[in-house]
């Protein structure tokens, strides 16, 4: 369906070369000063032609808030989000009448529904995101307005390309080490924490690449143009933080918190993998080795030593910084000439016209910001209103200590 969220709900509509494309949001809380500008910032960092690793395709993206809001500030009721599609040429695509593009989504969109858009990927197309974007710059506003809390992504690789190791999150690594040495260097180390607590969106749109490693991002870039002039694409991973996370968010057991991430992750477009805190990677540790001790803060509260679980413990944060890692497969589009077959089962040979760009992961940083501030919004009220209708009964006095909340140690 094309609704995310149950309490901030968002729904995107428009295809890749229709009149317009955008997002209805419904659910976001009355009373948050809100104009156009706080949202574009989000748009211009997601749209086209924004250096020579981009398609060329030339959007502005400049959204128009349609109702929701009245002098500045949002009214509770449901806004209405436009951008225009300025850059349109269906012409491009007319092989696809004949041919379903390989990896794309044409045939299996067909196969759904028995007809599909003539041009571009129709609702597959990246297009799509732009609805999604603008939704999460207004989740953004309000998270950072009345929690504080930050969301950052940066590209830790392209292709076979990687931030150095001690900054780069928790992988897999072929080995020749004695199966049975359960010795592990801890897989987070201090100076990915470091990266983790200190990156700033500022730092990642330095480069084009949105690699915060200057001499890697260096190295990204060339592999993205060797892509493109073989009129080839070549995929990578993007890694998100979010910081300053209320502890308690999720809601077990199917809607637990890192499952509504992989799901608002896992729905971006070119998306194959997700993994969150130690990911795959822990699955080599001990549970010796991989628990997270727990320690006291200075403020009382509970924290964690290490935070091999990426913040979320049983489905619910527990105010650790919340990391996780996106991988986006080789964008399905390439100018090269494919052998593949018509729909009616010719053999031919198919080369694709329009433009696309070769690697999406740069582009795709502020898609996956704003999924994840979409979800934490959503989560976070409905926490809300857990607490609020909780808090207009008596007190509970027949429960013993160990089932209650302990009062904070200063």
């Amino acid at each position: 369906m094309s609704t995310f969220g149950k309490v901030f709900r968002v729904t995107t509509y428009g295809e890749s070369h229709c009149a317009s494309v955008g997002a209805i949001v419904d659910g976001c809380p009355p009373g948050l000063e809100l104009s156009p500008a706080d949202i574009q910032v989000q748009l211009s960092r997601r749209r086209p032609g924004q250096s020579n690793l981009t398609t060329p395709r030339n959007e502005k993206d400049l959204v128009q808030l349609q109702s929701g809001t009245e002098h500045g500030v949002t009214l509770g009721t449901p806004i209405g989000l436009l951008v225009k599609n300025e850059d349109q040429r269906p012409h491009d695509y007319t092989e696809t009448d004949l041919y379903p593009r390989p990896s794309h989504a044409d045939y299996t969109y067909l196969e759904k529904y028995g007809v599909k858009a003539s041009s571009g990927g129709g609702r597959s197309s990246a297009r799509e995101t732009i609805g999604r974007v603008a939704a999460g710059a207004i989740a953004e506003k309000y998270l950072k307005t009345a929690y504080g809390i930050e969301i950052v992504a940066f590209v830790s690789s392209v292709g076979k390309i990687h931030l150095p190791e001690a900054l780069a999150p928790p992988s897999l690594v072929a080995s020749d080490d004695d199966e049975d040495n359960d010795d592990v260097d801890d897989a987070i180390s201090a100076e990915f924490r470091q990266l983790l607590s200190s990156i700033t969106r500022e730092e990642v749109d330095k480069h084009p690449t949105r690699c915060p490693h200057p001499a890697t991002a260096e190295k990204m870039t060339q592999r993205i143009i060797r892509a493109k002039d073989a009129s080839d694409s070549i995929g990578g991973t993007v890694t998100c933080v979010i910081r300053n996370v209320p502890a308690g968010l999720g809601e077990p057991v199917f809607d637990k918190f890192e499952a509504e991430l992989a799901h608002a992750m896992l729905s971006i477009p070119a998306t194959k993998a997700f993994e969150v805190g130690s990911g795959f990677r822990g699955t080599e540790v001990p549970g010796s080795k991989h628990n997270d001790a727990f320690v006291r803060r200075s403020d009382g509260s509970l924290g964690t030593k290490t935070n091999w679980s990426g913040g979320i413990q049983g489905g619910i944060t527990n105010g650790e910084d919340i990391y996780f890692r996106i991988g986006f497969k080789s964008p399905a589009t390439i100018s090269q000439a494919q052998d593949t077959v018509q729909y009616d089962g010719t053999p031919g040979t198919l080369a694709a016209r329009g433009r696309h760009d070769p690697c999406v992961v740069p582009r795709a940083v502020p898609i996956v910001e704003a999924m994840a501030a979409i979800v934490v919004l959503d989560q976070l009220l409905q926490q809300d209103a857990r607490k609020t209708a909780a808090s207009r009964l008596p007190p509970i006095k027949t429960l013993p200590p160990t089932m209650v909340m302990p009062p904070k140690r200063v």
